[in-house]
């Protein structure tokens, strides 16, 4: 939320930068003196407190740049283009930052530029470029002495690694913002940065002390209500939906006094889930339909992905299908949508470091070959034997840096491949199975072959979780993976769409084998079950199937029907299979 991206900037773009550079400087009267360098300091101080008065002074100071220094003028420019930035043009801004960087002697303003820059390119999604300036800046910062610019800095760098999602670098760099503050303010936006990485990393089962003590640190601000979030979602995921209703409805209206749209859609959001929860379809609709109300057009967040998930659940358990159809396809889209930012960041960052990696083993290469040239010409004056030791020698460094470059290469062949699957199946993640099918349905639909869809969705797997806890859930979704991978051909697609649920996709398949296929499956995860990994522990699963023949080819209305199948199994006693035939056949064919 601290650097929200492309997520926030089209809503307020001069409170991101506001919120992101506040360092807790006092407002101040404007000087009555005409000293520029005192001006120019003044100016600084009013951008972030009184953006009327901060205005007027560079607009005063830009009458008459004469009087003003070579350095003094690239000091302005750097106020200009805050002001432009303020204003929501980055475009416009980054070009006189980079002349500021370029051009100016003084070391702490050309970081300072340097941070803006990096923030500035992350806002606008143009993500390698931000992770490039992003290691020119970490070279900079421990040559950095100035307070100001520093917890700037480190503000920058360690919201930029939340986004890679690099979690563990963004609470170091965190942790250093806290140690160098100056002021409480930014001894809060550390906090912040601190518990936003160790949410998002996941490692967390439940609110711990850390987070009160940020709420503290913070007082009543955007980030204590954004740590709110963070405790509230956490409530949520461990089944204490009444504890995040009363934590989010007590901050409310604070959150809507703030005016910060990426926390209100996150408060919206929240309070959604937890009222579905309860079962309180109302409200969780009322505060779903919120948060899609106030989103931007074209902009995909998590806060609208799950809004509308739910908008799609409530509207299929309402009994209105044909709602339930419309809030699916903006769910699919938003999903997708916001998985492919994610992935972007992450790419974009693993690019970038490869590179620098690429860099650093050219320089050593080019370090190494000067040496080998050096010691050639010094070999030549002694003995034959001594030269051919040496040689040897150099071969053998040589050899290691070709053997180092090789490993490289292979680091980098595994993060594309582990940017494909699911880390704890191995199957396909979400994203690359929905690729996938879609060229294998086109192919299909070129050649007039047949293809079926099969969602599978493991009953009561979150009894599994609360009764035998995550570790024996996870070996209940690895063995059901394993069985059904026994049961699959090598042209099959099979992935995990999230939480307990998978697709397969069977190529060139009927309907009548897809349905023998999925009841073998079936059985196979049931009897599966009782083996000595997972002893006690009663599995089944049931399963939904569409074939192209009356769905078409698209994988989106696959989807729909083969969902619908799956809710029809589900309630007709879980642990079977349903087939959807069509659209105007209210029957499905049964087994189980």
């Amino acid at each position: 939320m601290f650097l929200m991206g492309k997520r926030c900037w089209a809503y307020f773009a001069g409170w991101t930068l506001l919120i992101i550079f506040h360092v807790g400087t006092a407002a101040a009267a404007v000087p009555t003196a005409s000293d520029p360098a005192q001006l120019l300091r003044q100016a600084d101080t009013l951008k972030t407190t009184n953006h009327a008065e901060f205005a007027a002074l560079i607009h005063k100071l830009g009458e008459d740049t004469a009087k003003l220094s070579s350095e003094q003028q690239l000091y302005l420019r750097y106020l200009n283009a805050w002001e432009i930035a303020y204003r929501g043009d980055y475009g416009g801004a980054i070009p006189l930052l980079n002349t500021v960087i370029d051009k100016s002697t003084d070391a702490t303003l050309r970081f300072r530029a340097g941070a803006t820059v990096v923030n500035m390119l992350g806002i606008v999604s143009r993500y390698e470029e931000a992770f490039e300036r992003l290691s020119q800046l970490l070279d900079q910062l421990p040559q950095v002495t100035d307070k100001v610019a520093l917890t700037q800095g480190l503000s920058v760098v360690a919201q930029l690694y939340i986004e890679a999602g690099q979690y563990d670098l963004a609470m170091s760099y965190a942790d250093q913002l806290i140690r160098e503050s100056p002021t409480s303010d930014s001894v809060c936006r550390g906090r912040y940065l601190n518990l936003e990485a160790f949410f998002r990393s996941n490692k967390l089962e439940a609110p711990g002390k850390q987070f009160q003590d940020g709420i503290d640190a913070c007082g009543e601000s955007v980030f204590a209500n954004g740590i709110r979030y963070f405790v509230a979602s956490l409530d949520i995921q461990q089944g204490r939906p009444v504890d995040a209703i009363k934590l989010l409805q007590k901050n409310y209206v604070e959150v809507q006094r703030a005016h910060y749209p990426p926390l209100i859609a996150e408060f919206n959001a929240s309070l959604a889930q937890a009222y579905w929860k309860e079962g309180d379809l109302a409200l969780s609709q009322q505060f779903a339909l919120d948060t899609v109300n106030n989103s931007i057009k074209g902009e995909y967040t998590e806060s609208l992905t799950i809004a509308y998930e739910l908008l799609y659940l409530i509207a299929q358990k309402q009994g209105d299908m044909g709602t339930a159809l419309a809030y699916h396809e903006k769910y699919m889209a938003a999903d997708k949508g916001y998985l492919t930012v994610i992935s972007a960041k992450a790419l974009a960052y693993q690019t970038v470091k490869q590179q620098v990696l690429a860099k650093k083993l050219q320089i050593e290469t080019l370090n190494k070959q000067n040496q080998i040239l050096q010691l050639q010409e010094k070999l030549a004056k002694k003995a034959a034997v001594t030269s051919r030791l040496y040689i040897i020698l150099l071969l053998v460094v040589l050899a290691s840096i070709a053997m180092w470059t090789y490993r490289i290469k292979r680091s980098q062949l595994s993060f594309m491949r582990l940017a494909r699957r699911d880390g704890l199946t191995g199957i396909f993640n979400r994203q690359h199975f929905v690729s996938e099918a879609e060229l294998q349905l086109q192919y299909c639909r070129k050649s007039s072959r047949d293809a079926c869809l099969v969602l599978i969705d493991l009953d009561h797997f979150k009894a599994v979780n609360d009764n035998h806890g995550h570790a024996v859930g996870d070996r209940v979704l690895k063995r059901a993976v394993e069985t059904c991978q026994t049961h699959l051909r090598s042209t099959d697609i099979f992935g995990r769409l999230g939480g307990e649920e998978f697709g397969i996709l069977l190529p060139e398949c009927t309907l009548e084998l897809a349905l023998g296929r999925a009841e073998q499956i079936r059985q196979a995860i049931a009897t599966a079950a009782s083996g000595e990994e997972v002893p006690g522990v009663p599995v089944s699963a049931s399963f939904g199937i569409a074939s192209v023949i009356h769905s078409g080819y698209e994988l989106r209305q696959l989807l729909i029907h083969a969902d619908e199948a799956l809710y029809q199994a589900k309630r007709e006693g879980r642990n079977r299979v349903s087939v959807s035939v069509s659209d105007t056949q209210e029957a499905c064919l049964k087994t189980g």
